[in-house]
């Protein structure tokens, strides 16, 4: 069974720092790209980052250029975001899925429970 469990989320200040964390299992982690994606209530998915499978290329929304920084440590099967620099508009709930920017959403893809990040001061 594939799972995929965010954590690192939490209430923190504009300017602050978090990081994300998202476990795989149940499938070759290595393998597969892997993307950032969030949702704010009431709002459509909006897609953060993504990176390789091995890790060397990733992609980020312009929304979080520069602050955010995907990664992933295929021998731990971990996906991180170190998000950097937080602004109020960073509030969302934050899920970690399957593929690249491109196909994330499609159906044969999997994507988590998700992690809530509350940007405020």
């Amino acid at each position: 069974e594939v799972q995929l469990l965010e954590s690192g989320g939490g209430l923190e200040q504009p300017g602050g720092s978090l990081r994300l964390s998202c476990a795989a299992s149940g499938f070759k982690f290595r393998n597969y790209h892997m993307t950032w994606v969030r949702q704010v209530v009431g709002k459509e998915l909006e897609w953060v980052s993504s990176i390789s499978n091995g890790g060397v290329v990733t992609s980020y929304a312009d929304s979080v250029k520069g602050r955010f920084t995907i990664s992933r440590d295929n021998a731990k099967s971990t996906l991180y975001l170190q998000m950097n620099s937080l602004k109020t508009e960073d509030t969302a709930r934050y899920y970690c899925a399957t593929g690249s920017h491109r196909d994330w959403a499609d159906p044969t893809n999997y994507r988590g429970q998700g992690t809530q990040v509350t940007v405020s001061s």
